[in-house]
């Protein structure tokens, strides 16, 4: 509903504004030497905002070694064009091909990022430098973007605190869309399906510029299928349930997404407003969502595009402006965003413990409202490029339904930072970075709708005011108020010697608890468990050191990028052995945490149109402290590798270029659980794709074809929530996309 409303209200505008232009061109249009001298100050202001923000961007001609000396972060970076060629089924599973990062698969078409092995909360996603709100709804919800809104993608792996603040402890993924057009109108409109779950989509884009004016305007319909796997059945605690045709049932979905942006430049300004809606409909695999077979009476359903219970919506509204003014050797920029997240979850109403039969099919609903601004300016001054930024947010959450896991809450934060990059040459850089931030939040008091024995309630004859009596109505989360401050720091150097490049950088990062790990207290039905907060909780403190070593030299290039990180006090669920109205319980605490790893990239250009290239990862993390001491951590990612061979095809032009490749991946085996988690054996896959674009007239048409899991292994993903109750990853794939650029 809220995505129609949207459509109603961006299309007549949309529409008008593009009759507008077209009619009024002569008088918008500046002459077309003004226009070119507008773009390339577009292309330096946009060079300058990466630069306030920490941020690389591969600027073309620029060879890798340029690239790696702007920051002593490890960085990764991908385009438009590595997003299209490699989309297999969520923004985060086609990010899942750089080395270090990880989709942490929780259904059909949705997964969530991990860096390094750090995931939710602590992995921080931001839309045009915008952190995006949404990820503290549960663990098994992915994110609300329209991937195909994305012109670039760019990660920092490691603790990213210094610039964006709490929940960059373990890394960033900043996503961009607000490349300001030069052409007066241009379009894609795309055409994509996937065979496994019978997935069907679309993507429109238009934009254009006219004089100072420019506008960006997206839309994309999804619909998949119930998606199927290489087995017969999957084990279910103790039950054995059989699948129809190896599909899993009800984790079918829908997803509708709009943008639009509408800029203007002049000077040296530049200011845009953009609104975007992302809805989607969702369903859970029944016996994944804590209903046991005996309790649920969804049969096979006759359609296999359908959503029934248990299933979720969501639709996030975000309202963005963004301000730059730039001058010859400075810039300073202004951010203002609001977000709408509702969340709705429906599921069959089972009654738990003492709860009786629930009303109604609304498990619970969620309303989160952020507001949040930023500030920042870079001046470069002799040999140091100083930078500094200002940031605050305020989130308002509001829960409804018969289930209760996340309180009403709200948080505020605020917090600023100042870097110097000192330049000694052209070889060698020093970074330095301080940021002193403040957070609060408040968590409000929630009791249970129906009466719980006292006993059972806290374990003793509990004394309700003055009066004893036999029942009470249990309160899962009690009013709180925490305040929590903090100190970052980094430093960072960059070299350049000869084919070399070394980096090497130390900081500390944070991130506060949220409401969720302080406050909720009860059943996680998608888990089918009794999971319970912390109000003790002390903020994640993170200190981590980072190298880099790039060799680079003709037709070869390797790169290595090891890292140290420490956690003090890192927050986990811990499981116990205490059970909790019938669910085993698990609680958050904190432990010491070590871990170690790197990821290494190399490639050989064998011949101009043959290019072997290979990457892969590993992850040591051990627990220094608490129950579960000498253990690893929960979902933490095993070594893998991957080795591709690519094939470039006869061009004329680059309007014409296409390629074939041939890959193979391995994945070890993950021996180091946290029980009650299992051992996940190992795998290899083997994936093909082919591209070829075709010049047709001025315009130009782009096909990709890929294909995942050709000899239709039967596998685990150690990070996948569905490997908790013995379901596989998805088998044989196929995936096709047309885009037709004009």
């Amino acid at each position: 509903m809220r995505n129609k409303k949207l459509a109603a209200a961006v299309l007549p505008l949309f529409i008008s504004f593009c009759h507008a232009s077209a009619a009024s061109g002569a008088a918008f249009s500046l002459p077309e030497d003004s226009v070119r001298g507008e773009a390339a100050s577009d292309s330096a202001r946009q060079t300058l905002r990466d630069g306030v923000s920490l941020k690389e961007v591969v600027v073309s001609g620029n060879s890798s070694k340029a690239v790696q000396m702007r920051s002593a972060l490890p960085v990764a970076e991908v385009s438009k064009q590595f997003i299209e060629q490699n989309f297999s089924g969520s923004l985060m599973q086609t990010l899942s091909r750089l080395p270090g990062v990880q989709a942490m698969s929780v259904g059909s078409g949705e997964s969530k990022p991990a860096i390094r092995g750090l995931g939710f909360n602590r992995v921080l996603v931001a839309e045009n430098g915008i952190k995006h709100e949404g990820q503290q709804w549960g663990d098994d919800h992915g994110l609300e973007i329209d991937q195909y809104a994305v012109d670039q993608a760019e990660v920092i792996k490691g603790p990213a605190s210094l610039t964006y603040g709490s929940d960059a402890i373990g890394g960033v993924i900043n996503l961009k869309s607000n490349w300001v057009p030069t052409r007066p109108f241009s379009g894609q409109a795309s055409l994509f399906c996937r065979s496994n779950n019978e997935s069907l989509g679309a993507s429109v884009r238009l934009e254009g510029r006219r004089g100072r004016w420019w506008y960006k305007a997206n839309a994309t319909w999804m619909d998949y299928a119930d998606y199927r796997v290489p087995t017969d059945s999957v084990q279910y605690y103790s039950y054995w349930i059989k699948l129809k045709d190896r599909r899993l049932r009800n984790t079918a979905g829908r997803e509708l997404d709009g943008s639009l942006m509408l800029g203007y430049s002049f000077g040296g300004w530049n200011t845009s407003l953009r609104v975007a809606d992302v809805s989607t409909k969702a369903g859970f695999f029944a016996n994944a969502h804590g209903l046991e077979v005996r309790l649920s009476d969804i049969d096979y359903d006759s359609s296999r595009r359908d959503v029934d219970l248990p299933y979720h919506t969501v639709n996030h509204l975000s309202v963005a402006s963004h301000t730059d003014r730039s001058w010859a050797d400075g810039m300073v920029e202004a951010d203002l965003a609001y977000q709408d997240n509702r969340q709705r979850e429906l599921s069959e109403p089972v009654s738990h413990g003492y709860m009786p039969i629930p009303p109604g099919t609304l498990e619970r609903s969620f309303t989160k409202q952020t507001f949040s601004g930023s500030l920042k300016a870079m001046q470069q001054l002799g040999s140091h490029e100083l930078r500094a930024g200002a940031s605050v947010e305020y989130q308002r959450n509001r829960r409804g339904g018969w289930g209760f896991i996340l309180p009403d809450f709200e948080q505020l934060t605020f917090g600023g930072y100042a870097v110097d990059k000192w330049k000694l040459g052209q070889k060698l850089s020093l970074t330095a970075g301080v940021r002193l931030d403040h957070g609060s939040v408040r968590v409000h008091s929630y009791r249970d709708w129906y009466k719980t024995p006292a006993e059972a309630a806290d374990g003793t004859d509990a004394e309700v005011g003055r009066e004893r009596t036999d029942s009470v109505y249990m309160e899962r989360s009690a009013n709180l108020r925490r305040s929590f401050n903090s100190l970052t720091w980094s430093l960072g150097v960059n070299q350049m010697l000869g084919d070399w490049v070394l980096k090497l950088n130390v900081g500390k990062s944070f991130r506060m608890p949220i409401a969720k790990e302080l406050g909720m207290d009860g059943v996680n039905y998608n888990l089918f468990r009794y999971e319970r907060g912390n109000a003790k909780l002390n903020p994640e403190k993170s200190y981590q050191v980072d190298a880099g070593i790039l060799y680079e030299h003709q037709s070869v290039s390797v790169q290595l990028t090891p890292y140290v990180n420490y956690f003090p006090n890192y927050i986990y669920l811990n499981p116990t052995p205490t059970y909790k109205e019938g669910l085993q319980l698990y609680y958050y605490t904190q432990a010491k945490v070590l871990r170690w790893g790197f990821e290494v990239a190399a490639s050989w250009k064998i011949l101009p149109s043959l290019v072997l290239s290979a990457d892969g990862e590993y992850l040591y993390a051990r627990q220094l402290s608490g129950e579960k001491k000498g253990y690893g951590l929960p979902f933490s990612t095993p070594w893998s590798m991957r080795t591709a061979l690519r094939y470039l095809l006869p061009a004329k032009d680059d309007r014409q270029k296409g390629y074939v490749e041939l890959e193979w991946q391995a994945v070890g085996s993950q021996n180091r659980i946290v029980p009650p988690e299992e051992k996940t054996k190992g795998h290899q896959l083997v994936n093909a794709s082919v591209g070829k674009d075709f010049a047709v007239g001025g315009h130009q048409l782009e096909l990709t074809l890929r294909a995942e899991n050709l000899l239709n292994k039967r596998y685990y993903d150690h990070t996948s929530y569905y490997r908790l109750i013995g379901v596989p990853e998805p088998g044989r794939n196929f995936s096709v996309m047309a885009a037709w650029k004009f």
